[in-house]
């Protein structure tokens, strides 16, 4: 069994504890590389079906290729497809005294409110147990941090300085009401793995990761606060040659990570992805 077989392996056996353990389970989608990858695991996982719902926190702030790609991924993989838009907060209603948007704040607040507290909305109406994600520990140092069963307070917070022990892969399931687990079984995978992954298996991606005029997106977000690196990586091949060169955090290009200091531990703490 080669590296990419084991994370392969170990991944595909906590997607299949998380099903057992969480009647109540859904997988966070954002149509980037690592979630594809959880896709496509979660298919050979459960031998070509995806028996929970997807979940694609929509800031109306998606590239436009995005959304066409989730057109097609979803018709492509025939999944159930949950989007959540905070449309209180786009629209200036209910507790918001104003429309909140990239034209008129900061990212940091854009990015709580849009992403954070729409999840905090769906986790409300829907009631899920546990939520699939995609990170990784070596996107960032906050993200280090975390558990393949990561629990979250029922106000959504996350606390990072007092991390459950994992003993022989087992999580923690007990939950106190409105308390929620976020499974990440991608947690061990490098970016270089999951380009790796993705050329082994051929796994559909969207095509904004290519370099096109001398750039490429690294990394997928909001269109307003995300920004493509010089890079004249047209193949997967050319990507992970260039991987093992670069000094530059995946990250880079995220604008939100960037607003201040500690803004990614911040962001997590009240509930980020």
């Amino acid at each position: 069994m080669n590296h990419l077989d084991q994370l392969e392996s170990q991944s595909i056996y906590l997607l299949r504890e998380a099903y057992h353990l969480f009647p109540r389970l859904c997988l966070l989608w954002s149509m980037g590389k690592d979630s594809n990858v959880l896709l496509w695991l979660t298919k050979k996982a459960f031998i070509g079906r995806v028996p929970y719902p997807l979940v694609h926190i929509d800031t109306t702030y998606e590239f436009p290729e995005m959304l066409e790609f989730r057109s097609w991924a979803q018709a492509h993989h025939e999944f159930d497809l949950i989007v959540k838009i905070n449309e209180e907060a786009r629209q200036g209603l209910g507790a918001y005294s104003e429309s909140i948007g990239y034209e008129t704040h900061d990212p940091m607040r854009v990015t709580h409110e849009l992403k954070t507290v729409a999840l905090q909305q769906f986790m409300k109406e829907q009631n899920f147990e546990a939520l699939i994600t995609g990170i990784r520990r070596d996107e960032d140092a906050t993200r280090a941090k975390e558990r393949y069963f990561s629990p979250r307070k029922n106000n959504f917070e996350w606390d990072y300085k007092n991390q459950p022990p994992e003993f022989w892969n087992q999580g923690t399931v007990k939950l106190a009401p409105g308390e929620h687990v976020r499974v990440q079984p991608l947690l061990d995978w490098t970016e270089v793995d999951i380009w790796r992954y993705i050329e082994r298996e051929k796994i559909p991606i969207p095509d904004m990761y290519f370099s096109r005029e001398g750039k490429r997106y690294r990394s997928l977000g909001c269109w307003p606060i995300t920004k493509p690196v010089e890079s004249s990586a047209s193949t997967i091949d050319e990507i992970i040659e260039e991987l093992l060169q670069t000094k530059t955090s995946e990250r880079a290009g995220r604008a939100q990570d960037h607003q201040e200091r500690y803004a990614m531990q911040k962001l997590r703490a009240k509930g980020f992805l």
